[in-house]
């Protein structure tokens, strides 16, 4: 085991860029949580790795973001991490919720498969959407950056899990 300076593991570590610098760690990943076998496929690792935390792949793999840092971090010989910072995304139905308030939708799966990354495209959607509606994202798995950003821009989300490929996300602007 190798102590390597080059990247040191955090929650704001971007997935691509420590695959990128412990390309050891990859295997470690999908083993840990079986849902980070998607890194395989090229265009997710193009698109959701290099965007995507691993504070976010914690939150699509369903671990606690301090286990995975440390499980990764003793794999390459870093010092133990201990911070609690969890993320949680709103899974209950809000009292905003009607299905008539929801003026938008997109289905990211016919994006992702086309080779195309919807980010832009639903930023730019949520950032245009009157007060009051409701927008709604078909995603192939949950896109926690996007729920991040959407966040931070003060648009609520309610989000269900459809099966392990398919998410519905709805975002409210006030």
């Amino acid at each position: 085991m190798e102590t390597n300076e080059k990247l040191i593991i955090t929650p704001k570590t971007k997935v691509l860029q420590l695959i990128e610098a412990y390309p050891q760690l990859e295997d470690v990943l999908i083993e840990y949580a079986p849902a980070f076998k998607k890194l395989k496929n090229p265009l997710l690792r193009k698109t959701v790795a290099k965007i995507a935390t691993l504070q976010q792949a914690a939150a699509i793999g369903n671990v606690k973001v301090e286990d995975l840092i440390n499980r990764l971090r003793s794999e390459v010989g870093q010092d133990l991490f201990s911070e609690g910072a969890e993320v949680t995304y709103n899974t209950q139905k809000p009292g905003w919720f009607a299905e008539g308030k929801v003026k938008t939708e997109l289905d990211a799966k016919e994006m992702l498969a086309a080779g195309e990354q919807p980010v832009n495209q639903v930023i730019a959607d949520l950032k245009s959407m009157g007060s009051g509606s409701i927008y709604k994202l078909v995603a192939p798995f949950l896109p926690a950056p996007l729920i991040d950003k959407a966040t931070s821009l003060e648009i609520k989300h309610w989000l269900i899990k459809k099966a392990d490929d398919e998410y519905i996300i709805y975002f409210y602007k006030e």
